[in-house]
């Protein structure tokens, strides 16, 4: 292992005798997923070679892979974001075990805990009317951050929904105004959320005001110089929703941009929402996702602790 070969977008040069970007190539060809996961897989994998590079690891080893993932631990990153790239590192190990190219020397490793319940915390109903009345809609930009705000605390949606929506995917079905969502790990716009009249209204305005727009036009799009007129992106998404959030003197990690998806679970659920439906508003792939919103509203509201009165 001693040819040195040039990985594309990892970073640096990896030291093997091994076509990498070729093999790279085959793996993710071979793998019978979903486009946006092969992307995912990539992604892993030129962290993963980046990292090598960087740490003058010419043949990687078990240490190695357990090394890489104590640094992605230590970066701060997410439980799902490791364990996404351990994913891409395992099958990419296993694949070449297979094609007996190198050993499989990720085989076994474990991902990261997931933490219990939510990272995130709900805002509350007060918060959230606080949120919507500190924006200044008698600008042009307020008018678009009030749209985006309203229809995220109202529907659910995530940060990558919001970015990815398209002034066409509104459209009346069945007399009710509905918004086809190009979902979390989906490859096209198969789910919807419903519009209410007060989630629907802030939205035609902005529109109407923003006209002329095509329809395929993004729903809310960037008002900077660089970018006017293009899709917002989810880091200038988020950033914005912070913004506001400070205006109101909420100031913490751990309330953000997703907070108002996790809003609008706790909010329905307390408001009597059957639990199924919740499910099917925030597009969980299972129930018992949705079910920890419940425990936590339920821990909180009737907890062991209250029965004690003394």
């Amino acid at each position: 292992m001693r040819d040195i070969v040039k990985v594309s977008g990892a970073g640096g040069d990896i030291i093997k005798a091994l076509n990498v970007p070729e093999l790279v190539t085959s793996f993710l060809a071979s793998q019978d997923v979903r486009e946006i996961s092969k992307v995912a897989y990539q992604k892993g994998l030129e962290r993963f070679l980046s990292w090598l590079a960087e740490n003058g690891i010419e043949q990687p080893d078990r240490e190695s892979i357990l090394k890489f993932k104590s640094f992605m631990v230590e970066s701060g990153l997410s439980a799902n974001t490791v364990n996404s790239y351990l994913v891409a590192v395992k099958r990419f190990f296993a694949y070449l075990e297979g094609i007996r190219k190198y050993p499989d020397v990720a085989k076994g490793i474990k991902g990261v805990a997931q933490p219990q319940g939510h990272l995130r915390e709900s805002l509350t109903v007060a918060q959230v009317k606080e949120l919507l009345s500190e924006v200044d809609v008698s600008t042009f930009q307020g008018r678009r951050d009030f749209a985006i705000i309203n229809l995220m605390v109202r529907t659910g949606l995530r940060t990558i929904e919001v970015v990815r929506a398209d002034v066409e995917d509104v459209k009346q079905e069945g007399g009710e105004a509905l918004l086809f969502v190009h979902g979390k790990g989906r490859d096209s716009k198969d789910a919807f959320v419903i519009l209410t009249e007060k989630a629907l209204k802030p939205i035609l305005a902005y529109l109407k005001e923003r006209a002329p727009v095509d329809p395929g036009d993004p729903l809310f799009a960037s008002i900077s110089d660089r970018n006017k007129g293009r899709r917002l992106t989810t880091r200038t998404l988020r950033g914005l929703i912070k913004d506001h959030l400070r205006k109101i003197n909420i100031e913490s990690r751990k309330l953000s941009a997703h907070s108002l998806r996790h809003s609008f679970a706790t909010l329905t659920l307390r408001a009597g929402a059957p639990l199924i439906q919740v499910k099917d508003a925030l597009r969980h792939a299972s129930i018992e996702t949705t079910q920890k919103y419940l425990h936590n509203i339920e821990r909180i509201e009737k907890g062991a602790e209250r029965y004690i009165d003394f």
